[in-house]
């Protein structure tokens, strides 16, 4: 029966088409306008396309014909096989394709809609027709079929397995520990991050349970400067395990109940200018190993076995590891000053985030210079101490590297201004007394002009030095003349492989680019082929790009983005993303910042950072977290440069204002209008690799985005991560780091996630496993990270299985 002809029905009826004449009239104006922007840049013209489409839609329905319909459902169609075209069966990829069309498409066959258009040749009234639907849906169904059958598809996914067979049965990792402790950051001073422990396996891993908690107390503070977080791995030494925090308290548990053992506060202060404010962890250091025995202490005889922490202002404080008393024996009653014989120290430039290495009798620190501050910055310098009374043994500068004999100090000299710096964690080979130093950039990271030939070759490398005099042995340079910010970030991996049936020195190193650089840790001779591939040019005038860039067979590189690999959450933020990507400069990666500005893929937030991989040596496999993340870099000329802001804190993100230098820049993640990443997704993976061979076995996309949404949605997209893995003898790998609060443990041979636990905040730290007791526990610290936005906290959380 038909609807009743009154004048109510009738307005209804009207308003109904002209709400939805206006919808679509808006959308055709929108994709018109960003289209038409679109096509000028050279993009892609099949957005003004889908605008005539919806122009002519538009024009029907404010006719009121129902061949709008029709015309509609083959839009549907038309844009699907675009967008499938474009990104294949992928349905994270297509979502901002059929998102807006395809509900367009139900809102036309709604029947209150319909029914209000004519069918063309008959009598034209306000009276409901019964106009057909099945063309419209007919289109939507094809479409809902299309999205559900890519829900089962993951074509970024790499399936395999790595391989089981143990290639070393008693492999070398480094200074010996007993099995159950964590000496260093690494565990040992060969950074496997590989535990030795085998209770925890593949089969039983889903009955961890968490066995304590502690809280530090040391929380985030509102004037806290942007990356304030907490990465610190804890050391486990006979029954204690020893923390540092952001804000500098160095702290001895229990290893067995978490009880808290002592705690000092090195009163480190705030200050707005530094750039990080995190502790990567203490070092610790038993003074009856060292040979020959060190000399007697008369101020302290209590500090047998110590524990040094490094400080946000730039101090070294040594402490008794059984009680947390300060040894006032050494250095300066028991602290060191490494803002000494700096030629610039303005307060919160330089600082050290990682823990110094201890070798035969020394500790030898490195220290973080402020990015993109000031050319008039601290030195890079690599610094030696005698590790009883803080005697400066030995000094390689990266800007003059040929003189190592201890400067004076006392009589003014000082250090090259501005060279590279380590700010990351040094690896070392007793044996063959070589200490391994993951380099940086100078300032400014992104303009090149005026590098030293020493500064040339030293940037972005990896050098090997002398451990008794420093002298230079070795050095690898990963990125040449660097305009990226590509330091090197990550400890270095020592570890013995087998290479046609020869047990070879190597070492692994990964990098922000992706590359992973197996070479020999004797002569810094690649192991895995390195080649010298083209890199783009196009810099500014003043300066010049590299003509060719090193990269290994071992590569997590990716391939180069596409406009068809821009992303949103609808049509008009991808479209927005597509018009961004097409005025930016971008001819691969190492495409040269710009005035115009540059899109840097990857970017310098790194495929691997500080966290580095994990690598076991039995079986000379490798397990990762590469993070894919395009960032921008536009350079501004000096008079641009607005006065700096009273108040503010310093940020590697917005406008870096190199003082001194021509340019400033901006740089920072390429994010869409609505601040999610314009490339499409994942952004995070785990993957596992043969180190002797550069194969890839597998990767899979990692985490999902419940913390990144108002809503708790546990969509697995493959978040981006920022931390490291640890793995185990028993056939397991554990890792939090990702942007959602989980710690996760994985199957080693095949990268499936066995288990997670849920964190109170975020896990941006690397794990490590101990025993205590003849039970194994797996500890994160949790306590988020500024720069990713994951929650802050300050637990201590540690797991086992049930007894």
């Amino acid at each position: 029966m038909r609807e009743p002809h009154t004048l109510g029905n009738r307005k209804r009826g009207s308003d109904v088409i002209a709400f939805t004449v206006l919808i679509f009239g808006l959308a055709a104006l929108a994709l018109t306008i960003l289209g038409a922007w679109l096509a000028l840049l050279g993009g892609s013209p099949a957005y003004l396309i889908l605008a005539l489409a919806f122009w002519l839609t538009t024009y029907l329905l404010a006719k009121r014909r129902a061949s709008a319909l029709t015309v509609f459902a083959l839009t549907i169609i038309g844009w699907l096989i675009f967008a499938v075209s474009q990104v294949g069966f992928f349905w994270w990829g297509l979502v901002p394709y059929g998102g807006i069309v395809v509900l367009l498409g139900i809102w036309l066959w709604l029947p209150f809609v319909r029914n209000r258009l004519w069918t063309y040749g008959l009598a034209q009234s306000d009276t409901p027709n019964r106009t057909p639907g099945l063309p419209i849906a007919l289109s939507v169904l094809v479409a809902v079929v299309v999205a559900v059958y890519s829900m089962f598809q993951d074509p970024h996914d790499v399936a395999g397995n790595l391989p089981t067979q143990i290639v070393n049965e008693a492999p070398s990792t480094g200074n010996s520990i007993p099995d159950g402790e964590w000496h260093q950051y690494g565990r040992t001073n060969f950074g496997q991050r590989w535990s030795p422990l085998a209770e925890i396996t593949p089969a039983n891993i889903k009955d961890l349970t968490e066995a304590w908690r502690y809280q530090t107390g040391d929380v985030k503070l509102p004037n806290d400067v942007g990356e304030t977080t907490y990465q610190v791995t804890p050391l486990k030494v006979g029954n204690k395990l020893y923390i540092c925090t952001p804000h500098n308290l160095a702290i001895a548990l229990d290893a067995k109940t978490g009880e808290e053992i002592w705690r000092y506060n090195a009163q480190s202060g705030m200050n707005p200018d530094r750039q990080h404010q995190t502790c990567r962890g203490v070092t610790y250091w038993d003074t009856r190993s060292q040979q020959p025995e060190p000399p007697a202490q008369t101020a302290d005889t209590a500090c047998i076995t110590r524990v040094y922490m490094p400080t946000a202002d730039a101090r070294l404080i040594a402490l008794d590891a059984e009680t947390g008393e300060v040894c006032t024996s050494f250095a300066d009653n028991g602290t060191l000053h490494l803002e000494r014989g700096m030629p610039y120290n303005p307060a919160g430039y330089y600082y050290s985030t990682s823990p110094p290495s201890a070798v035969d009798g020394k500790l030898i620190i490195g220290g973080a210079v402020n990015d993109n501050f000031s050319i008039f910055s601290p030195s890079g310098v690599i610094r030696a101490f005698d590790i009883n009374t803080g005697e400066l043994l030995w000094n390689w500068d990266s800007g003059n590297p040929e003189e190592t004999a201890p400067i004076n100090i006392d009589q003014g000299e000082t250090y090259t201004a501005n060279s590279p710096n380590s700010w990351s964690v040094f690896s070392v080979d007793e044996e063959r007394g070589l200490i391994y130093i993951p380099l940086g950039n100078q300032v400014p990271d992104q303009l090149g002009m005026g590098r030293s030939d020493a500064v040339e070759e030293h940037s972005s490398s990896i050098v090997a030095l002398d451990i008794n005099d420093g002298q230079k042995r070795w050095v690898f340079q990963t990125v040449h003349h660097d305009l990226w910010d590509m330091d090197v970030p990550a400890q270095p991996v020592l570890v013995d492989l087998t290479i046609d049936g020869a047990s070879v020195p190597a070492l692994v190193g990964p990098t922000k680019q992706g590359d992973i650089y197996v070479l020999n840790r004797e002569t810094g001779e690649p192991i895995l082929p390195v080649t010298e591939q083209p890199a783009p040019g196009g810099t500014i005038p003043e300066d010049f790009s590299a003509p060719t860039q090193p990269v290994s067979a071992l590569s997590f590189n990716p391939e180069p983005l596409r406009e068809s690999d821009m992303w949103g959450m609808s049509i008009f933020d991808q479209l927005m993303c597509r018009i961004e990507f097409n005025r930016l400069n971008y001819e691969g990666r190492y495409t040269p910042p710009s005035l115009n500005g540059s899109l840097i893929y990857p970017g310098n937030f790194g495929v691997f950072n500080w966290g580095s991989i994990a690598v076991d040596p039995e079986r000379q496999v490798m397990f990762g977290m590469p993070t894919y993340l395009a960032f921008t870099s536009r350079l501004v000329p000096r008079a641009d440069i607005p006065p700096k802001d009273a108040g503010a804190t310093a940020s590697e993100q917005g406008l870096n204002r190199n003082d001194g230098a021509p340019y400033g820049v901006v740089m920072g993640p390429f994010l869409s209008k609505l601040g999610i990443p314009c490339q499409a997704p994942p952004w995070g993976y785990v993957a596992g690799a043969d180190v002797t061979t550069g194969d890839i076995a597998w990767k899979h996309k990692n985490g999902t985005v419940r913390d990144m949404t108002p809503l708790p949605l546990p969509f697995e997209l493959g978040v981006p991560g920022i931390g490291g893995p640890m793995i185990t003898k028993g056939g397991v790998a554990f890792l939090g780091a990702a942007v959602d609060d989980y710690l996760r443990g994985y199957d080693l041979t095949t990268g499936e996630v066995l288990w997670k636990a849920r964190l109170p905040a975020g896990g941006q730290s690397t794990p490590m496993t101990y025993e205590q007791d003849g039970r194994q526990y797996v500890l994160i610290v949790a306590g988020g990270h500024g720069s990713v936005g994951t929650k802050p906290g300050d637990y201590v959380i540690a797991y086992t299985l049930p007894q």
